[in-house]
């Protein structure tokens, strides 16, 4: 009786040892068998959460410091809107047809819905991550591209019309762009450079927001109302919040945390920096005075040149480009909008679009082997310049065609402009019944 007692205890125990073995044995082989790397994970999370941070409350606090009191809050809600809009046009169709296997032109369906998404899958252009967190993380590019276009049209559109273009762009622009450049597109294929969106984010935008102000046309008043901004306070805050959440923006696009990761962020760093200054002084060569606005505006067109060239340059490069970007935009944003005589409200254009093909072209002229495997003009590869200007070349004509066209067709059915009544009074409470006191 009493060995028959013991007998089970003992099996038992061993059983339980073995299990305990067996499970401590198959974790690790799973885990050494596993691609996903959990360093390379924790920073892509971060930058997801820094890049979403520049729309949502990054632009929209820029945006709503630069326009009239009466269009505050209006300002702000595109910003807000465009976030959720997006995110859902993303999730139904925009991730899959830029980011998976498919053609020269446009990716796959595989993923239509998020279809076959699962806790362990892997995109093959983000192999050390989970799906899910590269799709959030290319979402959140898609979601501030069509909210930096709103400032080219501040003060005048309707909020439905907005909605409308802001949907049909993402799909029908920004989608084919981002799978041309980075999805295995034809850009990509052909050896344009374009680490985090000179071309697919910056150039996008800015052409989209001057082929809407062109065709909304100018706001009532231009040229002989004051149309200061209504709070910097606001605008500083939003461009600070901008220059942290630029860091996820060019760093996180190593989609690793790695040595190229840390040069993206030196480099951005140095030409924010940088544009801030040139654009200061510059400024205060030209008019007297340095202004607020015009160093938060001008490190804003150093982030925006830096962009393209933060995964190809090393700091020498990069602050040159710096240098470059806040001269040309200030030049753009002021002169040139003058000459020219568009109502870019906000300069999305002057800022985005210019400040965009500069970083381009000087990212084929700066570009660094070491860096990213791709030499520039300075190291004997004078044909990348040339590849680079057939890149912005392309994003350039394709967007304003496909805006002009989209815009044109929304006019028509339901009307992009607010009425002369509604404008005079202000979008926050003709469009929003809601007003800042």
């Amino acid at each position: 009786m009493e060995f028959t007692m013991k007998k089970p205890v003992q099996m038992s125990f061993a059983a339980m040892v073995a299990a305990f073995a067996a499970m401590f044995t198959s974790t690790a082989i799973a885990q050494e068998a596993s691609p996903i790397n959990s360093g390379d994970t924790a920073w892509m999370m971060t930058s997801t959460a820094l890049v979403l941070l520049m729309t949502v409350p990054g632009v929209a606090l820029f945006y709503a410091g630069m326009v009239r009191k009466k269009n505050v809050l209006a300002t702000m809600m595109q910003s807000f809107a465009v976030c959720c809009l997006v995110t859902v046009l993303w999730m139904v169709v925009g991730y899959s047809l830029a980011f998976t296997e498919g053609g020269a032109y446009l990716g796959g369906l595989s993923r239509v819905l998020l279809s076959g998404m699962e806790v362990g899958s892997i995109n093959p252009l983000a192999k050390t991550i989970p799906e899910t967190v590269y799709m959030t993380f290319q979402m959140t590019f898609a979601i501030i591209t069509p909210a930096l276009i709103a400032g080219a049209f501040a003060d005048r559109m309707k909020f439905s019309a907005m909605l409308w273009f802001m949907g049909a762009w993402s799909l029908l622009v920004y989608v084919p762009v981002a799978h041309w450049v980075w999805g295995g597109g034809f850009l990509g294929g052909a050896g344009v450079l374009d680490y985090a969106g000179g071309t697919v984010v910056h150039i996008n935008a800015g052409v989209a927001g001057l082929m809407a102000a062109l065709i909304i046309g100018k706001r009532r008043g231009f040229g002989t109302e004051n149309f200061a901004p209504h709070n910097l306070t606001l605008t500083v805050i939003g461009a600070s919040l901008l220059w942290v959440g630029w860091f996820g923006f060019n760093a996180g696009s190593a989609v690793a945390a790695d040595g190229r990761a840390g040069m993206a962020m030196a480099v951005t760093q140095i030409a924010t920096a940088a544009a801030a200054l040139s654009w200061m002084f510059a400024e205060w060569l030209a008019k007297g005075k340095p202004s607020v606005l015009g160093i938060v505006s001008g490190a804003v067109a150093g982030l925006v040149a830096i962009t393209p060239a933060s995964g190809f340059v090393l700091p020498g490069g990069a602050l040159i480009i710096g240098l470059a970007a806040g001269v040309i935009c200030f030049w753009a944003s002021t002169s040139l909008k003058h000459a020219l005589g568009y109502d870019d409200s906000l300069d999305a254009f002057g800022v985005h679009a210019v400040g965009g093909i500069v970083g381009a072209i000087l990212t084929g002229v700066f570009a660094a082997e070491s860096v990213g495997t791709f030499p520039g003009l300075l190291e004997g590869n004078a044909g990348q310049v040339v590849t680079q200007l057939y890149g912005i070349g392309v994003t350039v004509v394709y967007c304003a065609v496909a805006s002009a066209i989209i815009l044109k067709v929304i006019d028509v059915l339901i009307g992009l402009r607010v009425s002369d009544d509604d404008e005079r009074e202000g979008l926050d409470m003709t469009l929003h019944g809601e007003a800042v006191r």
